[in-house]
């Protein structure tokens, strides 16, 4: 987890916790999927709790998923339940959330019993400059 946080030009960690998938190497390839998002971690980098990104990113895995079987929360908010925003979805409490150094991500596939945690950090301007600046 140190080298997530001491990543050049980033400032959020982002732990990403799969639950319900098929097994625990699928719920693993989702959420490395998910982590590894260019478009989850300018997300996060901006501090938008754009949880349809999230959605690209389990679809994109490869992975068995339902969309209408699918429940996201930031933190303890849940944003999404059943493919669809929550009905008690607040914006300025999943917001809240994105404000923190360190953002708690949770995915719940609704499959099976497969579980697994993945650890990242967001995508800043300043990560690509100082990247793309020097070379090795």
């Amino acid at each position: 987890m140190q080298v997530v946080r001491d990543g050049e030009g980033a400032r959020k960690m982002v732990e990403i916790t799969v639950t319900g998938a098929e097994s625990d190497l699928a719920a693993k390839k989702i959420a490395l999927s998910i982590a590894n998002s260019p478009l989850v971690k300018t997300a996060v980098a901006g501090e938008d709790a754009n949880w349809g990104r999230i959605v690209m990113a389990v679809g994109k895995s490869g992975e068995m998923a339902d969309r209408d079987r699918l429940a996201i929360w930031f933190d303890d908010i849940r944003v999404a339940v059943n493919g669809e925003r929550d009905p008690a979805y607040s914006e300025a409490a999943a917001t809240a959330v994105m404000q923190r150094q360190d953002i708690p991500v949770r995915v719940d596939i609704g499959l099976g019993e497969g579980k697994a945690t993945v650890w990242t950090c967001d995508l800043t301007k300043e990560y690509v400059a100082i990247n793309g600046d020097y070379r090795s």
